[in-house]
């Protein structure tokens, strides 16, 4: 009994340690005029709870309508609404380093921890990661891609018309976000090591990758949070012996087997042009900088960052058309007046008005990234437009769901989705449009921003033009239920499910 009321006694000293030290951290913090949640200004806590329950970004939005453009959201967390502080906080330069709530990405191997280029916080070794293989992400790259594209979208129409359109299936529903995540995965597969991974034939998920995908970045979104709590978690070798916290384990095996098979294979893929061969030849003319190791990584982005990168915009741009048919009407008229092959070029789609401010809005309404992008405050600390310095070490950062729905940038009716607005008005002239333009173009944060904006977004523009003109240019697609809502698991990702619609071909005249 002695023993146990010692116990006792000890916790609740513990505890009260535990309570004055947050005071006494509360009190001398430079950011407590900053307002924001009460518990949020103690600990990190709130946030962790808030992003476990996936409420978020509507907490976000809440908390900026009521405060204004300046939130604290932990102890030294700040979210900052005010578009002309983005290109301070995400500069190319990268003044502003990422924050260790990124270290959560970092692989354990061998008992060390291992960075890659998504979640590094050193340019430096960002820069030299991403110098070998930079060539393979841009537009020309995307580019000469197009022939692979192309062939994988006549195999998912052909998949959509036996399924759905067809026969004793004919009339069927289809979950077109699905459908959508299948391409994009096995697109994947065929641009990363010339093999589609079968989503598309088989029509499922291929080994749970989908959802093996999702869980990984759902522990992201909650520990990184807390990211001292991954070193407990996902990090410690006493425990995930026994449980796996994230799933990193199945992405890294499954790119570790299809390294296995290129290496076994290499004279049967020689001339092929996919990304592993791109890997091999940065490695061999890179040395000092790309090992096996490197190669392997750059796979695991390319299958945990791309797919589902590609996939999230695809699906958000299809649900906003099937919601509002008259942009739909629109889209299609467009698409069959200009009279273009099937699949149609990416250098003709993007020619095409309509269907550019339709993926522009899509982008808009729903960013890929539903968390704020923390940054570092340097050593130089962080002036705010009333004065308030943010002092060196605090993380500051804005979350593009909030900075896409500004009134001041985007109008009154931000919160809706209205392609027109990308449009130059009919009685606008070209000055007042071209500033309103350059207004919301610099208030995008669909691709992140500054140094470490997204490295595959010229394939996800090539992509989205090509399976949106794609689908709703051959097809006549509606929502079964267009009053029910989509579902959206809101994570550090905000993955789109549950679109169910009916399709069937258009018929030629």
């Amino acid at each position: 009994m002695a023993l146990a009321s010692l116990l006792v006694k000890a916790l609740g000293l513990g505890a009260i340690v535990l309570a004055i030290q947050y005071v006494v951290a509360y009190l001398s913090s430079p950011l407590k005029k900053i307002p924001g949640p009460f518990l949020a200004k103690f600990s990190n806590f709130w946030r962790f709870y808030n992003h476990y329950g996936r409420t978020h970004i509507e907490t976000q939005k809440e908390l900026h309508k009521k405060y204004g453009d300046v939130v604290r959201l932990g102890p030294s967390t700040v979210s900052v609404a005010d578009a002309g502080l983005l290109k301070t906080i995400y500069s190319t330069r990268g003044t502003f380093l990422k924050s260790n709530y990124y270290s959560v990405n970092d692989a354990l191997q061998n008992g060390h921890l291992i960075q890659n280029l998504f979640s590094t916080r050193s340019n430096e070794y960002h820069a030299k990661g991403l110098k070998p293989v930079q060539k393979l992400y841009n537009f020309q790259s995307a580019l000469q891609l197009e022939p692979l594209m192309n062939e994988d979208l006549r195999v998912f129409g052909s998949e959509l018309e036996r399924r759905f359109m067809n026969g004793e299936n004919k009339g069927k529903t289809c979950d077109v976000a699905d459908w959508i995540s299948y391409f994009a995965w096995d697109f994947l597969g065929d641009m990363t090591w010339s093999k589609r991974m079968g989503f598309m034939e088989q029509g499922k998920d291929v080994d749970g990758m989908l959802q093996t995908a999702e869980n990984v970045m759902g522990y992201f979104s909650v520990v990184g949070q807390i990211p001292s709590l991954d070193k407990l978690l996902g990090k410690n070798p006493h425990l995930t012996r026994f449980y796996k916290f994230d799933d990193f384990a199945v992405a890294a095996g499954f790119a570790v087997e299809r390294f296995m098979e290129r290496m076994q294979n290499l004279d049967e893929f020689k001339d092929k042009k996919d990304f592993v061969n791109g890997f091999l030849a940065a490695k061999k003319e890179y040395p000092d900088l790309v090992s096996d190791n490197e190669v392997v990584g750059y796979m695991i982005l390319n299958i945990l960052g791309g797919a589902d990168t590609l996939a999230i915009c695809t699906k958000a741009t299809f649900y906003y058309l099937l919601k509002f048919p008259s942009a739909k009407a629109k889209l299609v008229a467009e698409l069959h007046s200009a009279n273009l092959p099937s699949p149609a070029p990416y250098q003709a789609l993007e020619q095409l008005p309509y269907l550019h401010a339709c993926i522009k809005e899509g982008l808009r309404m729903h960013p890929v990234v539903g968390h704020i992008l923390e940054r570092v405050v340097p050593a130089t600390g962080m002036t705010l437009p009333d004065g308030t310095v943010l002092p060196p070490g605090t993380i500051v950062g804005t979350n593009p769901w909030v900075m896409h729905t500004d009134k001041r940038i985007f109008g009154d009716d931000a919160e809706s989705y209205r392609p027109e607005r990308w449009l130059q008005g009919d009685r606008e002239s070209s000055e007042a449009y071209s500033a309103r333009l350059k207004m919301m173009k610099d208030a995008d944060m669909s691709f992140g921003g500054g140094n470490r904006v997204c490295l595959g977004r010229p394939l996800a523009l090539v992509e989205l033009y090509k399976v949106v003109s794609f689908v709703f240019g051959n097809y006549n697609i509606d929502l079964e239920d267009p009053s029910k809502e989509w579902d959206l698991h809101k994570q550090w990702f905000v993955w789109p499910h549950d679109v169910k619609v009916k399709m069937s071909p258009f018929e030629k005249p």
